[in-house]
């Protein structure tokens, strides 16, 4: 098992709000920018962490936002899992 982690902090929120004009048709691409962003930090960071395993790949890739809220503020943690394994060689 394989996992990375990504936070976005407070500060997107105070972006998106000042940047109304930012919204289009109920979305907010700086939001979404951020979001993306998070992610594949996340994807990168589990990636990492299978490689130093001498993994080949990563199977049953699970993402998963939590708004971490309280003492937190408005910060989204991005968690990537997932199986690392190592592809055998038929020779």
């Amino acid at each position: 098992m394989v996992t990375g982690d990504a936070l976005i902090g407070a500060n997107i929120y105070k972006d998106i709000f000042s940047g109304v004009r930012d919204v289009v048709g109920g979305r907010t691409s700086a939001y979404e920018r951020e979001l993306a962003r998070a992610r594949e930090l996340a994807l990168s960071s589990m990636a990492d962490a299978a490689e130093r395993l001498g993994a080949d790949a990563i199977i049953g890739v699970r993402l998963d936002y939590h708004n971490l809220g309280g003492t937190m503020g408005n910060t989204i943690l991005v968690s990537a899992t997932g199986t690392a394994v190592s592809l055998e060689d038929d020779d």
